[in-house]
């Protein structure tokens, strides 16, 4: 990267002369929503192409097109769970008993991280999620949009470019694009009422209970929890003669699910040298491991028509609260962070944050001298704050309250775009199509404290006379000097081509140049092409460099909590990069990820049906990760000899991971009219996805330290080469006939790694296989029951061994691509407005 060669003021004057730009082809020519394989061919897709009539088997790279339907029949329906099992190149961990991460979950595509794969709402820009992922999870340091905002009854359909993108679309796009199309129905409409249940069994290890212990132990478990009850409506209105107002709300109650293992340690002080006559009776599944608790209300509108023949309005707005509660790690009532006066037989520490996501956006599109403009603004906001239940503050002692306000974060966003699109006859074999375009962003990031008693020390010793921990148990407050209050500024520029350069060549050029007032600025550009040897064949592929811009989030997030290092509180803080203590130990500002993207393709229409395979080679440079704990006794010594005694050390946001992506991703789709047995639409999927580490980040501070600490250790390392499938297959199939109808879809998942520090403590998931079955019913014309049952066979990701579970709370990985809450059976009904 060279930083300053783009500064913003040239950038803004480019901007400003070039009224003539890009997303505008997106509001024009919406796509019709595939209801079958067979008109998947001819489905126009607006994403990863700026050539209004382009389908999805023409384009120079693979989109997907995930169908409202697909979405509504599942389960639970939400927009990244129908994506994880629709598409085999993409999936859905769904960690536990990892704080804010259990309430937004961040996905995967080709097994990058969950910010490198660019989310847009009617192709604008999507806001990122407040939170960044801190803990042993999948996307360990990333900050992702939450596309779970969104309700399912307002989505028309989903694009998917599984492709990189920065020269087309910006930061973020490494991986691919996630493209949100909006409902923009002036009549119909739709209410629907689902509710689900967890019917499962599972088995586990168990540590042996302590010696002379007459609690004994249970291996396995059957369960009838985790309810789901979802209201959904979405409605079309009229706007005038052609404008339109689709409205869409849900309400989803959920209950939590518990997959805890028995925990056999002891629980009670020793009563004169015996154990506690409550160590038998004490309930020792005691552990919230699963999907949280939740209750979250969504509306959505999205509305749009015409001022005057040449000049057509568009605009959405959406709101959604959550409010989600999930647990931590049990504290037994022998524990010093325990205060036994206000739980006497221990507690169970409960994580409650409310997330507020708010978003709205206006534009125009009209035609000047045969350009086709969009001009709009868009502005999202998410804001997440903490309240820690059923806990306490142990350095109180017996005063302490039992719930706190920890404070909280948020994270807003505001665009503004102009762009046009334009055809030129320059005697090609088509139209040269011309998409010229600029952007200005602003981002803000914003964290508060929390009350005093949630993060301070009020003295009280523990009974051996040394210091306890300060603020909440589970999830102390911040503080005052983790308060901050930041924003940047990006602004860019782009330009795309696209042609039939010669009969059967098809190619693209897009260039996009972006400053960013934080860290510099930055090039990028994607040269695409595709030749048709036959109408029913053509090969295609790209070559790009990409980049992604570091978060507002890994640049600002920091957080401070009491470690005991001999006896001794120190201080271990999340630092931000430029923090004096950060610097000291040799962090730098963050600088952009920069990729180079290489794909290869070939199409086949089958009839009526298709066959896509397309290979991928993506090289990522300078990665940002947040490093290991850096507490080591030399770490210690070394910032007190630079001016900062108390700090045990911490950890902080770091440039330099490289790493090496590449894979093959294979679709077939095809329909069969089976005649009077109806009909059945088949869809088979592959994905293999391999990354390596190439490089990994150090300090010369640090490596001059003997021993030398490790940034980015072995964990990491293989959670990045092994932490996801890499290899995921999805067989699906749908019949119709008459009122009657059918979904059955098995989805294999690779093996994966839960990394330890050493290879003794490595897990290993075998491979599984999940199948989901829904039938439908449609009663009349607008009534219609759907029952079914996902993950049928009850399937869970391979238990840990007993000595890699030593609590019970938490025995099963939290890597499973499809999480480990079992079996779901639900109904479901719809009727048509």
């Amino acid at each position: 990267m060279h930083r300053n060669t783009l500064p913003a003021r040239a950038l803004l004057a480019a901007a400003i002369a070039s009224l003539f730009a890009g997303h505008a082809a997106a509001q024009q020519n919406p796509a019709q929503q595939a209801t079958s394989t067979e008109d998947n061919q001819a489905t126009v897709v607006v994403t990863g192409t700026r050539v209004s009539n382009r389908t999805v088997l023409d384009t120079t790279a693979p989109v997907d097109v995930i169908s409202a339907d697909t979405i509504k029949n599942t389960g639970v329906p939400e927009i990244t769970q129908a994506l994880s099992v629709a598409l085999p190149s993409l999936n859905f961990p769904r960690p536990g008993l990892a704080d804010g991460t259990d309430t937004i979950r961040p996905a995967t595509l080709r097994g990058l991280a969950p910010d490198q794969t660019l989310v847009l709402v009617n192709s604008k820009r999507r806001h990122a999620s407040s939170l960044v992922n801190l803990n042993g999870t999948i996307g360990r340091g990333s900050a992702a949009v939450d596309m779970n905002t969104i309700p399912t009854g307002i989505v028309k359909n989903i694009e998917v470019l599984r492709d990189g993108a920065s020269a087309q679309y910006g930061s973020d796009a490494i991986a691919g694009v996630v493209n949100i199309r909006l409902r923009n129905d002036r009549s119909g409409g739709e209410a629907t009422v689902s509710y689900g249940k967890r019917i499962t069994e599972y088995e586990f290890a168990v540590t042996p209970p302590v010696a002379g212990a007459n609690w004994g132990t249970q291996t396995d478990r059957e369960r009838r929890d985790g309810g789901v009850a979802t209201v959904s409506l979405w409605k079309g209105l009229a706007l005038g003669e052609t404008g339109y107002l689709t409205i869409a709300a849900e309400y989803k109650d959920q209950e939590h699910t518990e997959r805890s293992g028995y925990d056999t340690r002891q629980q009670y002080p020793l009563v004169n040298g015996q154990f506690d006559p409550r160590e038998a009776t004490i309930n020792r599944f005691n552990a919230w491991y699963g999907e949280p608790e939740m209750k979250q209300s969504t509306v959505f509108a999205n509305a749009g028509g015409s001022v005057s023949e040449n000049l057509k309005w568009y605009g959405w707005a959406s709101y959604q609260k959550r409010e989600a509660e999930s647990g931590g790690f049990f504290r037994r009532a022998l524990q010093d962070n325990n205060t036994i006066q206000i739980y006497p037989n221990g507690f169970l520490p409960i994580i409650a944050p409310d997330v507020d996501d708010f978003s709205a956006a206006a534009g125009f599109t009209w035609t000047l001298d045969g350009w086709d403009m969009d001009s709009s603004f868009s502005y999202g906001k998410n804001k997440m704050d903490f309240t820690i239940q059923n806990t306490l503050n142990r350095s109180l002692g017996a005063a302490s309250k039992t719930e706190f306000e920890a404070g909280g974060f948020s994270y807003d966003q505001l665009t503004y775009n102009l762009s046009g699109v334009r055809q030129f006859d320059v005697g090609l074999a088509s139209p040269l199509n011309v998409a010229l375009g600029a952007e200005a962003r602003r981002e803000g990031y914003k964290l508060e404290a929390g009350e005093p008693d949630s993060y301070r020390n009020g003295g009280v010793l523990l009974a051996s006379g040394l210091p306890t921990a300060s603020g909440s148990q589970v999830f102390p407050g911040f503080r005052p000097t983790d308060e901050s209050d930041s924003h940047r500024t990006a602004y860019s520029v782009f330009a795309d081509f696209e042609a039939t350069v010669l009969p059967s060549l098809l190619a693209s050029f897009a260039v996009r140049g972006e400053h960013y007032s934080d860290f510099g600025s930055n090039w990028s550009g994607k040269l695409a092409a595709r030749y048709d040897f036959t109408p029913a064949f053509a090969l295609r592929g790209s070559v790009q460099n990409g980049f992604r811009a570091p978060s507002m989030q890994q640049q600002f997030f920091t957080s401070t909590s009491t470690n005991f290092i001999n006896g001794v509180p120190f201080d271990l803080t999340t630092f931000k990069p430029n923090d004096p203590a950060a610097v000291a130990l040799g962090a730098k500002p963050l600088d952009a990820e920069k990729s180079t993207n290489f794909s290869l393709g070939a199409v086949t229409k089958l009839g009526r049906g298709s066959l896509t395979v397309d290979a991928f080679h993506i090289d990522i440079r300078n990665r940002i990760v947040l490093s290991e704990n850096l507490t080591q006794a030399n770490v210690r010594n070394y910032l007190v000899a630079n001016g900062f005694p108390g700090v045990a050390g911490g950890r902080f946001f770091i440039n330099g991971v490289d790493t090496t992506t590449k894979g093959v991703d294979v679709v077939l789709n095809y329909p069969w009219n089976l005649g009077a047995a109806g009909r059945f639409d088949l869809t088979l999927a592959g994905n293999y996805t391999d990354t390596s580490v190439d490089k990994v980040p150090q300090t010369a501070e640090l490596a001059a330290l003997s021993p030398a600490p490790v940034l980015f250790d072995r964990v990491n390392v293989l959670t990045f080469e092994q932490g996801t499938p890499k290899t995921k297959f999805t067989a699906s199939g749908t019949w119709n006939l008459g009122p009657w109808g059918a979904t059955l879809r098995a989805t294999r998942y690779g093996k994966i790694l839960t990394p330890g520090t050493t290879p003794a403590l490595d897990h290993t998931m075998s491979a599984k296989t999940l199948v989901d079955l829904e039938g439908r019913w449609k009663i009349n014309d607008a009534l219609s029951l759907a029952l079914g049952a996902e993950n049928l066979f009850d399937q869970y990701p391979d238990a840990y061994p007993a000595a890699l579970n030593t609590t019970g709370n938490a025995p099963f990985t939290n890597y499973s691509p499809f999480g480990r809450s079992g079996r779901f059976v639900y109904a479901r009904l719809t009727y048509a407005l």
